[in-house]
């Protein structure tokens, strides 16, 4: 681990006038490093260097080239895998393997948008004989991207592939509490050849950083994750400007087991989505639904499944690691509290783990409650942490009924072997995404993701993305 890191504007190395902040191991509690604090004036200078390669060397650049370019970026990702996994494992404390698993869909978006960059086209539209009439995508210009901590890699990835693939330049701010990979991604685009100003990275805390970005007037859209306070608080300082805005937010994504699903199949997913990255996943599976002929197996045997997790530091490659911050822990820790106070009943964990590998770290055992009813915030708010919630349901039309009954429609997994209630289903639940017996946290790089409700709107993903990263013109020629 290098001793400091700093902002990358116009190409070129920043250390924001000497400002640094101290970034923190979650696992240990204990400094990292250092990262350069980044304020107002670094994120002028980064949108000023966007705004000039956008409008010189980017704008040049042809679609066919730029896919060549994000091509490169992605090989760049994977033959420094093991060095990014590292620094994303101590940065953000997941487990090894997650953060290799990081890496590799980091680089699919690269190769998935670097095959669309050149196919970003328009159509004609028929008129009468005396009109040609024709669109056209062009890039908006220049992107602010604000990127949370949970996925720092893959979540700039997401945002910087699609963005630079329909020939925008950006701005990417990443989150104070992790930033690592995406300073470092930042540094791979500079040596793939991208040119200088094109993609910028520039730390540094939210309310300054962040709110300046956010703000700024000479930014064409401010795609932001995270929670909905903060991006309530994005999307009314874009406004001021009349800036779109892209938003995926919070999630309480349920898992709904029938009377006849496979539970063999069924529950180590059902598990593995609600405790991936200790719970710190916005479209964590954080709630099973499940039939009341069967809540007692499916307790019993989700909470057999949640002990064996080995919990540790996520460098050691343990199934769990630390959540993100000692604030965090106490925010999630304040949750079992008040579960209790409510009437839930913690069947396991709930607790910080024991261990030797767990002091000094922000560690919370892998916790499941039942009686957790609709109404209780243990049930209706988005946790962000290791902590899933049991409730039953007598008929598809309360299992629908509780999906729907919370302010947040992100992601549904539905696991019944009827496919025609399955499909029916599908169509009343209120998720930008729904999976029937299976559940991929959000699917892969193809899959258009984004949420109804509080869960923000727009998509991410997919060449669905591609429409949010660009702007239609329309050319109508008179030919009489």
């Amino acid at each position: 681990m290098q001793e400091k890191f700093d902002a990358l504007i116009d190409g070129v190395w920043d250390d924001a006038g000497g400002r640094y902040f101290d970034l923190l191991n979650p696992s240990t509690g204990k400094t990292l490093t250092r990262v350069a604090e980044g304020g107002k004036d670094q994120i002028d200078r980064a949108v000023a260097a966007a705004r000039k390669a956008q409008n010189g060397a980017w704008r040049s650049t042809t679609p066919a080239d730029r896919g060549r370019l994000l091509h490169r970026v992605a090989a760049l990702i994977l033959e420094n895998k093991d060095r990014i996994a590292r620094m994303e494992s101590l940065d953000t404390g997941k487990p090894l393997a997650q953060a290799e698993a990081d890496c590799v869909v980091a680089a699919r978006y690269f190769e998935f948008f670097a095959g669309i960059a050149d196919k970003i086209g328009g159509v004609t539209i028929p008129l009468t004989l005396d009109f040609l009439d024709y669109t056209e995508r062009e890039p908006l210009g220049v992107v602010g991207q604000i990127v949370p901590w949970n996925y720092p890699l893959q979540m700039s990835a997401r945002g910087l592939a699609p963005c630079l693939a329909a020939g925008n330049s950006i701005v990417v701010k990443p989150a104070e509490e992790a930033c690592l990979s995406a300073i470092e991604l930042g540094r791979l685009c500079k040596e793939a050849g991208i040119p200088a100003g094109v993609v910028n990275v520039v730390p540094g805390y939210g309310a300054e950083a962040g709110a300046a970005l956010a703000a700024h007037p000479n930014v064409n859209l401010v795609a932001f994750t995270g929670s909905v306070q903060t991006g309530s608080t994005v999307m009314q300082a874009a406004a001021k400007n009349v800036v779109p805005v892209l938003l995926e937010l919070g999630g309480k994504s349920p898992n709904i087991l029938f009377e006849d699903a496979n539970l063999d199949k069924a529950l180590p997913v059902v598990i593995k989505c609600a405790l991936q990255n200790a719970g710190q996943t916005c479209s964590a599976g954080s709630r099973v639904l499940v039939h009341r002929s069967r809540q007692d197996e499916v307790i019993d045997r989700l909470a057999g499944l949640a002990r064996n997790y080995r919990v540790g530091p996520g460098i050691d490659n343990s199934d769990m690691g630390p959540v993100i911050s000692e604030r965090q822990w106490t925010r999630i820790m304040g949750y079992m509290d008040i579960a209790r106070d409510e009437g839930a009943e913690i069947v396991t964990g709930g607790k910080r783990p024991e261990g030797a590998d767990c002091e000094g770290g922000f560690f919370i055992e892998p916790t499941i409650f039942a009686n957790a009813n609709p109404g209780m915030r243990v049930h209706d708010e988005e946790i962000f942490g290791p902590v899933t919630t049991v409730v039953p349901f007598d008929t598809d039309e309360e299992a629908v009924k509780i999906a729907n009954a919370t302010p947040y429609g992100l992601v549904t997994g539905l696991w019944t072997q009827d496919i025609t209630r399955a499909h029916r289903l599908a169509r009343e639940i209120s998720a930008g995404q729904i999976f029937v017996n299976t559940y991929g946290a959000g699917g892969g790089v193809e899959i258009p993701f984004g949420g109804y409700k509080k869960s923000g709107f727009g998509r991410e993903k997919g060449l669905e993305a591609v429409n949010f990263y660009s702007q239609t013109k329309n050319i109508c020629i008179g030919l009489a």
